[in-house]
Parts: structure tokens; sequence; C-alpha cells
């Protein structure tokens, strides 16, 4: 496939996943996608089938509702889809994050030294494999950083009592999610999931506990999760990296770019 055809199977992908736990609330060219199970909070993306430019406008009148229920002001598109966006998200005034967007298409020239288990719902390692993509992302980057096992155990009971484990197990045995982590000490210092429909699956939250950092974690979680999608008949397999630096990594694991995810809130 081309790029273009690469891109037009990914934004019908973006449109499905968040309609299997959300309301779609229609605002012409942008769909606003709203969870009422608890779960993390979906965003704002471009309608498919809408061609017609965005309007600064409309962007606000989405930003309002968000504002009225209590959600994050979130939009997500890709740059190369839905040109125009980018210019009226700007001019509301929110400031827009451009991340690498890469598809699996090659062999890879970096094999992990370090293997990555797939988790089964009743896995004793999911609770902690929630918890360090918490820590994980409170600390962006990927410099090596102060959070450890001790910050990992506080996590831990912080996401037993908000019920993110019988959401996550939820969605294993419904096999709409698909977990894998590095196991150290009997818990998780980096996990990540993918997230299959029919044939196409996001790789998504692939984070490492700060302390352990720069040992090839993420990069083992990565292979491991396209192993899977890959033995289950998933034919594309696509992330979103965070900067050029980690487009790198996971160039070398495979994955070749073909555009731009642009990410607010």
């Amino acid at each position: 496939m081309s790029d273009q055809q690469v891109l037009q199977k990914l934004e019908q992908y973006y449109d499905a996943v968040p309609r299997l736990s959300a309301r779609a609330e229609d605002f012409g060219p942008l769909t606003l996608f709203v969870r009422d199970d608890g779960g993390h909070p979906y965003y704002a993306r471009p309608t498919p089938g809408r061609p017609e430019p965005v309007t600064v406008e409309q962007v606000e009148a989405v930003r309002a509702r968000q504002r009225e229920l209590g959600i994050p002001e979130s939009f997500e598109w890709v740059a190369e889809t839905t040109p125009g966006l980018k210019a009226a998200v700007a001019e509301s005034g929110l400031q827009i994050e451009e991340c690498p967007l890469l598809v699996l298409t090659a062999e890879p020239t970096l094999v992990p030294e370090t293997t990555a288990r797939i988790l089964e719902a009743d896995s004793p390692a999911l609770s902690s494999a929630i918890a360090v993509q918490h820590l994980a992302f409170a600390t962006a980057g990927t410099a090596p950083g102060a959070a450890g096992f001790a910050e990992l155990a506080e996590e831990i009971a912080k996401v037993a009592a908000a019920d993110e484990i019988a959401r996550a197990q939820g969605r294993l045995r419904s096999q709409a999610t698909v977990f894998a982590a590095v196991i150290e000490q009997e818990v998780a210092v980096s996990a990540g999931q993918h997230n299959p429909v029919g044939n196409v699956t996001e790789i998504v939250g692939v984070g490492t506990l700060p302390v352990a950092r720069r040992r090839g974690f993420g990069a083992a979680v990565t292979a491991a999760l396209a192993e899977e999608a890959r033995s289950r008949g998933v034919e594309t397999i696509f992330l979103s990296a965070a900067d050029e630096d980690v487009a790198r990594i996971y160039g070398r694991l495979g994955f070749r770019r073909v555009g731009t995810a642009m990410i607010v809130g």
C-alpha cells in the first residue's frame, strides 16, 4: 500500500476504537468521543467523510463542550490527512504536540536482549504493568529518573483503589487489549499494550520505570507486542513516537514513518 492508503486505513481505525467504549457527539467536521465508564477520557477527532475545513469556531465549540463535561480539552489528528486543522487549533490558543507516526514494515535490525512476556487477565503483574505506565508518563523523556520500586508500590495501591485493574481485565478477556511487560522482582518495570480492531492495531502506552530506563526494556515490550499482533493475523501495526530520538529506536525495530500524529491535551 502507498502511504496515503495506509493513512486512510489508520483513519478508519482511529474512528472505530473510541466507539467501542464511548459515545460520539457530532460537531460537523469534528467528532467528540465521550465515555461514561470511568476510563481515561477520549478526545475530538476529524469526522470521516467530512472534507470541509475545520474552523476555529468549531474547535471552540468542542472545547466548550469538553469544559462542560469536565474532561480535558483534547484533540488528535494526522497532519497529512487533515492538514488545515493545525491552524484552527493553534488559533484557538491550544498547544500542539507533533509526534512521528510509524508503521511496522520491515524486519528489525535491533533484537532486544530482554524478553517481555504477554500478560493474561489474571496475571499478578497486571497491576504493576498499569502502574508503571503511570509513572513512566509522569516523568517525560527517556533519561533515567528518580522514581523506582518504592514509588511503583505506591502507584500500584492507587491503581487498585481506582478499579483500573478490573477495567483492564475486562479488555484483556474480550481481546480488545493485549498487555506485555518486562518483569523484575515480581513486578513490571516496563509495559505497554496494543489494541486490535480487525486487522489493524496500535501499540500504545509503552513506558519504563524511570530508574530502569536505557536498558532496552521499551524495545523488548514493543517487539513482544508486535510479535503477538502478527501471530493473530494483524496486518497493520502502528504507533506514535514521543520524538525523533524515540522514532529512531522504533525504526531499528522495523517501523517506518508515514506521517505525523498531532496531539493536544
